[in-house]
């Protein structure tokens, strides 16, 4: 089955045509980072018009280059859930018309599900049950993954997802924006034993997050320091911070892997390409006899394939939306629309 997959949950205007849920014939992604870089990050009501914009263009290049045409589309699979409200409206409408005008299948997906699904493409071999990490700038979860589309959700974050707290860290010290990349380059040259950061929420039972409090003990210590006129060096922050999200994530992750009595771990999201983070899951796994995957870095950050390969999984099941599909901008991965 050729699947349509439509992606505009925030800032990246995405279509790409997959087969069977694991062939990808085309992922086209239009970035908004001209964007982000001028306002220091993603304005809804901007990002939602700059879909309307290129939503034509980017499914016809989609279409182009895969050289098919929309005879040849087979179903549509569109974000219709956890976003932004204008920007999923956008990509909900585009699906709507192909899925009336040609009287295809149409299937409404959870953004975090695409997510899963992302590792999914890169490992045709990921095996069931797993744990799945997604952490990005929007979400921080922690899932066991049952089967093909039965989840649960184990954690969330509490306030600042870990890529929204790379990212405000970024901007305080005035560095490029998206502020993951840059704090991950940095942190090579700095080190991350420097200064002794806390580790939000490690030691208790709860396997939710929370990287605010983290991201205002990096600003105290640093406007602490300046006001004695102490200079701090800026790798050494950026490796120590980046070291105790990774210590939080990868601590929580693992004791999720124990409790469940599996075997292997999904890391996907934005943040899934950061280095560090895949450096320590690798060697932790190796230590503990566990197998640990990861998106292709093409696929760590939002895209339609991930949703059209989650849609087919959906529609193989016979789980179809009708032209009634809305949109919910904030909802559990557990609760879906099936009409």
């Amino acid at each position: 089955m050729l699947v349509l997959g439509i992606e505009t949950s925030c800032d990246e205007t995405s279509a790409a045509l997959v087969i069977d849920g694991k062939e990808i014939l085309s992922n086209v992604i239009a970035t908004q980072l001209d964007l982000l870089k001028k306002y220091g990050g993603v304005v809804p009501e901007i990002a939602a018009r700059r879909h309307a914009e290129l939503i034509g263009y980017v499914i016809k290049e989609s279409l182009d280059r895969a050289e098919k045409t929309l005879d040849d589309v087979e179903a549509v699979a569109v974000t219709a859930q956890q976003g932004l409200i204008g920007c999923l409206l956008v990509g909900v409408a585009a699906a709507k018309a192909i899925s009336y005008a040609r009287g295809l299948p149409l299937v409404g997906i959870h953004h975090i599900e695409g997510h899963i699904y992302a590792s999914r493409l890169s490992n045709p071999d990921l095996p069931f049950p797993h744990i799945c990490l997604t952490v990005s700038g929007g979400h921080t979860m922690l899932l066991y993954v049952k089967n093909e589309t039965s989840y649960e959700l184990l954690g969330t974050t509490l306030d600042d997802a870990a890529g929204e707290a790379f990212d405000k860290i970024a901007k305080f010290f005035n560095l490029d924006f998206p502020g993951g990349p840059t704090i991950d380059r940095m942190a090579k040259q700095g080190n991350r034993y420097a200064f002794h950061l806390p580790r939000p929420m490690l030691r208790n039972n709860s396997y939710d997050f929370s990287f605010s409090g983290l991201k205002t003990a990096v600003i105290n210590m640093f406007k602490e320091k300046l006001a004695k006129n102490v200079s701090l060096p800026i790798y050494d922050i950026a490796a120590s911070f980046q070291e105790a999200i990774v210590d939080v994530l990868v601590t929580k992750t693992l004791r999720a892997v124990a409790e469940k009595n599996v075997q292997a771990i999904s890391v996907t999201g934005g943040v899934s390409a950061n280095s560090r983070l895949r450096e320590v899951f690798q060697e932790q796994c190796r230590h503990n006899g566990l197998a640990v995957y990861f998106p292709s870095l093409s696929l760590c950050t939002d895209n339609a394939a991930m949703v059209a390969a989650a849609g087919y999984a959906r529609l193989k099941r016979g789980q179809k939306s009708n032209l009634r599909l809305n949109v919910y901008p904030n909802v559990p991965l557990e609760a879906r629309d099936e009409d």
